[in-house]
């Protein structure tokens, strides 16, 4: 018996063969008339309905899925927990889970993996970039060229400056494997430390979140890798950042919601702090009249930060590992956890 396996968001068209070949009993859909049009390398737009009869189109396709690969059309996506034969979704991203909620999954019986490890490498050198991009000043360097000013200074080094990962999944570990490459001091946080050793996760102290207060105070760079949840919001706020120096800088590639915003913002204007290099933020896109755009010690990154050309193919290998195992009834990875939410 064939299953039936749509794909709902953009794929090469080499990588959609690779899926098919994975298993003669895979009935794979790629409608490229029903799919957004990409704007880049790796983009993952969902679909919209406002081609005529696509409604129609996208509610039989939802109907006879067993396994989609990204969410379908958001207009749609508070149905799929009762689509009949829907089993198995596969996201895009590594951080799924509020979606997840928002569209009444987190209780349903369809399966939610995620694309955790994929961007591990592109976010954890957005985070390098940055911590030395402040550490060389690059603000200034950026600044006197427009302004065509010779003006000789003496910059700093990032060797021995203690860098807090906040969050040590793949993403995170990854951080402070790097920062130690440069010979940095790395400290960082998990939700529970039980069975967790620092040595493992490329740090030298390891404290549960809930105590990063004793881990700020010692911080160079603060960076955010952890998922967003109940627990997590706002979890870097008003009082955490003033434990911090004024010569730290904080780093978000997690989600804009973990950082209080208007916080962080009084924070770098008064200079408080030293700067922020953020991907993330808790309204998105940036508005054009947040003052976050034209602050000289603030780098703004589209949410673009984890987006490399290659992502889709190491998606896909991801995928197609995963079609193995589904369809030989063995264990999924990176099987979201809806209790957690990651």
């Amino acid at each position: 018996m064939s299953v039936r396996l749509v794909i709902t968001s953009p794929l090469e068209e080499e990588l959609v063969d690779l899926i098919r070949a994975t298993d003669e009993r895979l009935d794979v859909v790629n409608d490229g008339e029903l799919l957004a049009p990409t704007r880049y390398a790796s983009d993952h737009p969902l679909p919209t309905l406002e081609a005529a009869g696509s409604r129609e189109r996208w509610e039989q396709l939802l109907d006879e899925a067993e396994i989609l690969f990204d969410f379908g059309p958001l207009e749609l996506a508070p149905s799929l927990a009762v689509r009949p034969r829907l089993r198995w979704i596969q996201g895009t991203s590594a951080g799924v889970g509020g979606l997840v909620e928002r569209i009444g999954l987190r209780d349903s019986g369809v399966v939610v993996t995620t694309s955790s490890g994929v961007h591990a490498r592109p976010l954890a050198e957005f985070a390098l970039l940055a911590i030395l991009g402040f550490a060389k000043d690059l603000p200034r360097i950026v600044r006197n060229q427009r302004e065509h000013r010779w003006e000789r200074y003496a910059g700093g080094e990032t060797e021995g400056n203690t860098v807090c990962v906040v969050g040590l999944g793949r993403i995170g570990r990854e951080v402070a494997r790097l920062a130690r490459a440069l010979d940095m001091r790395t400290v960082g946080t998990v939700r529970d430390v039980r069975g967790r050793a620092a040595a493992d996760l490329h740090v030298e102290r390891l404290l549960p979140t809930d105590e990063l207060d004793a881990l700020l105070p010692e911080t160079d760079a603060v960076v955010l890798t952890c998922p967003l949840t109940p627990s997590t919001y706002h979890l870097l706020d008003r009082r955490r950042i003033s434990l911090l120096e004024p010569t730290a800088i904080v780093v978000n590639v997690a989600r804009g919601q973990v950082v209080e915003e208007p916080a962080l913002l009084d924070a770098l204007r008064s200079g408080r702090l030293r700067g922020a290099a953020l991907d993330v933020f808790e309204e998105e896109p940036l508005p054009p009249e947040n003052p976050l755009w034209d602050l000289p010690n603030v780098l703004v990154s589209p949410h673009s930060a984890s987006t490399v050309a290659a992502e889709n193919e190491r998606i896909v290998e991801l995928f197609c590992d995963n079609l193995r195992r589904y369809l030989d009834g063995k264990p999924l990875l990176n099987v979201l956890d809806k209790e957690l939410l990651y």
